[in-house]
């Protein structure tokens, strides 16, 4: 089998990877928050306080959630540019990743900053995004002027 030139083979099934975990994590935060349970955070022991933090929620709406429609938006984005080679599909999923990395720059400053915990599960999440947006500028560069 070999490479496709224009890159998806070598970043598409990363790209999918990255935001298919992000989907399971953020979905996984989103479940706990709606049981009213707090996932356990390992060593860190700062998930707890972050995530009963009056950050957690905006008007009720665990800010879990929208990662996870994110998360969802930059899979599908992935999925068509590596299987079906629509350059689209790398458009949306560099978008997406954009957008959501705003978002948690400020979700970081607050966990830092504010609260004065960290989340383990907040983190490799917002690792997820960084690597699959960092793969998506990347294929994108690769990709040139030319469309896939």
């Amino acid at each position: 089998m070999t490479t496709p030139p224009d890159g998806r083979g070598r970043f598409g099934l990363a790209m999918t990877l990255l935001a298919a975990t992000g989907v399971v994590i953020a979905a996984y935060l989103t479940w706990q928050h709606l049981a009213g349970e707090i996932p356990p955070c390992g060593p860190v022991r700062g998930c707890e306080t972050v995530l009963t933090s009056p950050y957690a929620s905006i008007a009720g709406i665990p800010v879990a959630l929208p990662g996870v429609l994110v998360s969802l938006v930059t899979l599908g984005g992935a999925l068509a540019w590596w299987r079906l080679g629509d350059r689209r599909g790398l458009v949306l999923a560099y978008l997406a990743g954009m957008a959501s990395l705003a978002a948690l720059a400020y979700f970081t400053y607050l966990e830092v900053a504010v609260i004065h915990a960290i989340c383990a599960w907040c983190v490799t999440y917002a690792v997820t995004v960084l690597a699959g947006w960092l793969l998506a500028l990347a294929a994108y560069r690769s990709t040139g002027s030319a469309g896939a």
